[in-house]
């Protein structure tokens, strides 16, 4: 069995990706996220597919958390094979009105977090000569929008730190890759449907393909399912030769 960790991964894409790596019955996974019952849903993962977990509420801002957690799951498992860097927030404002705590938060959260756990994992996977990393960036790791300067800037950092891994662990058969996706359904997507539609006088529908999705190409959201199947694939044996990338999964977003 290979182990997992996977960031925010007990709600939303993170959910979803932890979801179909338990399908497979071939990880064990470290869950985190500061849900208040997110040992539950994490414990509820394992018993559902009879796999091994571990809940650790580590906060992306604390690099001793982070650095604790990534040693706890060594100590349990034996060793970390897979690093989903996933855990991320949002805050859109005009760029003079970005408060700066928020732009400090998202900087933390987005690419600080990821520096210091692949740090922390890289000796192990170095030593084993096996580590899969993989980054969950965005369409705006490859373009941007207005509004959105602080996540970005966050999301561009962490293409960057993609390709400079890639180019470090592959003498040692890590690889490090991006999966940059646009919208993708998740409750919280759900629910700014339903209030976008209210606030432009739209139905939901149209608030999908003449807001939300009007940048994509392809008129609907990315599925967490499909995501997941992406990461388990760069996580395989066979994207052994795969690394230093930015996988678009954005609806020819970023075609244009």
């Amino acid at each position: 069995m290979k182990t997992v960790l996977i960031t925010g991964s007990t709600s939303g894409i993170g959910l979803g990706i932890a979801t179909e790596f338990a399908k497979t019955k071939k990880f064990n996974i470290i869950f985190n996220g500061l849900e208040s019952n997110g040992r539950e849903i994490a414990e509820s993962i394992g018993t559902a597919y009879g796999i091994k977990i571990l809940f650790n509420a580590a906060n992306m801002l604390d690099p001793l958390a982070l650095k604790n957690m990534v040693q706890q799951g060594i100590e349990t498992f034996g060793s970390i094979d897979v690093l989903i860097n996933n855990a991320g927030i949002q805050h859109v404002s005009p760029i003079e009105d970005f408060p700066e705590d928020k732009w400090n938060a998202i900087i933390g959260i987005n690419l600080n977090s990821a520096f210091h756990l692949c740090k922390a994992v890289w000796p192990q996977m170095k030593e084993q000569k096996f580590g899969r990393i993989i980054n969950i960036a965005s369409a705006h790791g490859l373009v941007a929008s207005e509004f959105k300067s602080a996540y970005v800037a966050s999301k561009h950092g962490i293409v960057g730190l993609t390709k400079t891994l890639g180019l470090e662990g592959a003498p040692y058969n890590i690889t490090c890759n991006a999966i940059c996706p646009g919208y993708v359904k998740t409750p919280l997507v759900e629910k700014q449907i339903a209030d976008q539609a209210k606030a432009h006088q739209l139905s939901e529908s149209e608030v999908v393909s003449k807001v939300m999705l009007v940048k994509q190409a392809v008129k609907d959201f990315i599925s967490v399912e499909s995501l997941g199947q992406m990461a388990l694939f760069l996580a395989s044996e066979s994207a052994n030769t795969i690394t230093g990338t930015a996988i678009p999964m954005d609806g020819g977003w970023s075609a244009q």
